[in-house]
């Protein structure tokens, strides 16, 4: 397989199999034109659909045998970049842990992610997305009001908490690596993750703007101008009309009371407002709110199904979806201007030797 070329084109990344953010970082760092060397402990299925390992090259090695832990440190010795995502003090049992590897590469930026992080009394339990999500407090402001919580698939904790904190650290440590000329060990942790993400929700807090309550407030459906609304064909429809410009355009378009665009903001009206709201989209079909709202800027946009998306004119327009063997997936994100990516990422499971691996390294320009 040829690496790609784009930004981080000759970048030379080892990732040690796993699942979840791990995985994704690997694939997103790759679809940007880094070369990822997948470390797999047994054969696997290649006929398996994975789009998280596509554009990856993949070497099976038994790290419990002493072959494999010397296959793996070569690996290692040439690596910009190594990642990992098992429990705290697995790599380390291997003997490939950080003090391990420094060793043998002074400049690996040694990149571990873990739901709890790499120390702290809840460092070795188990956990998922949904844990991690419990003691941040974003799970507890998420769902309908007297309902349970509702995780938001595993796209919060895992990969926006977990994978994008992940990348932004094997990144910065790459630029701090330009002036010091040395390596060192980025953990990234879930539970660190998220709250960093909350700076806003954080503020509301602190200004009294955000009540503990679900299904109460400006950005959690509690808003009648920031929520979904069911359509006559049992569909949805989204509305996003924070500021009053578009409020005002909102309202208009759906023949309501102007009245409302000098309430919008009175919290005591709001299930007043919800109510009208609620019994208006029931009119009309989704498609044809759609096409209401189509040319607007009110912040009006159906909730579109995954047989839907691929059709959407601005994916279309925007190449965000392709199919590889007829699936479905994103293309890379995002767009350089300069050095773009290869037009379309390439499926995984690409089998290679050590040898091959080694050679490739050994030729790429630093």
């Amino acid at each position: 397989m040829q690496p790609n070329k784009g930004p981080l084109f000759g970048l030379k990344i080892i990732e040690f199999e796993g699942i979840g953010p791990a995985p994704l970082a690997g694939q997103l760092l790759s679809d940007l034109g880094a070369q990822v060397v997948r470390i797999v402990r047994k054969r696997w299925d290649k006929s398996s659909i994975n789009i998280l390992d596509r554009n990856k090259s993949t070497i099976i090695l038994n790290l419990k045998s002493a072959s494999g832990k010397r296959n793996a440190r070569k690996l290692i010795s040439k690596a910009d970049v190594l990642i990992e995502g098992f429990r705290p003090g697995v790599m380390e049992r291997l003997e490939l842990g950080p003090k391990d590897c420094e060793k043998i590469n002074s400049k690996l930026i040694y990149g571990r992610i873990t739901g709890w992080g790499q120390d702290g009394p809840y460092s070795q339990k188990a956990g998922h997305d949904i844990n991690y999500l419990s003691i941040t407090g974003a799970l507890n402001a998420i769902g309908l009001k007297n309902q349970p919580p509702i995780p938001p698939l595993n796209l919060l904790a895992d990969y926006a908490g977990g994978t994008m904190f992940l990348i932004l650290g094997i990144l910065s440590a790459l630029w701090e690596r330009s002036h010091s000329n040395k390596g060192q060990v980025v953990d990234a942790a879930m539970v660190e993750g998220v709250p960093a993400l909350m700076g806003l929700i954080h503020s509301y807090l602190a200004e009294n703007k955000w009540k503990n309550e679900r299904s109460s407030n400006l950005l959690d459906g509690g808003c009648p101008y920031y929520r979904c609304y069911e359509t006559k064909d049992g569909h949805y429809i989204s509305v996003g009309a924070l500021e009053n410009k578009f409020f005002s355009i909102l309202i208009k378009k759906l023949g309501l009371n102007s009245i409302w665009i000098e309430e919008q903001t009175n919290e005591k009206k709001w299930p007043q407002l919800t109510d009208e709201l609620k019994s208006i989209f029931l009119t009309k079909k989704k498609q044809e709110w759609a096409e209401i709202f189509q040319d607007t800027d009110a912040c009006v946009e159906p909730v579109l199904g995954w047989n839907e998306i691929e059709n959407h004119p601005q994916n279309i327009h925007r190449n965000t979806f392709f199919k590889i063997n007829g699936v479905l997936q994103a293309n890379t994100a995002p767009k350089f201007s300069r050095t773009p990516p290869n037009n379309l990422p390439a499926n995984g499971n690409h089998s290679k030797s050590l040898e091959d691996i080694l050679m490739t390294w050994g030729k790429r320009k630093e």
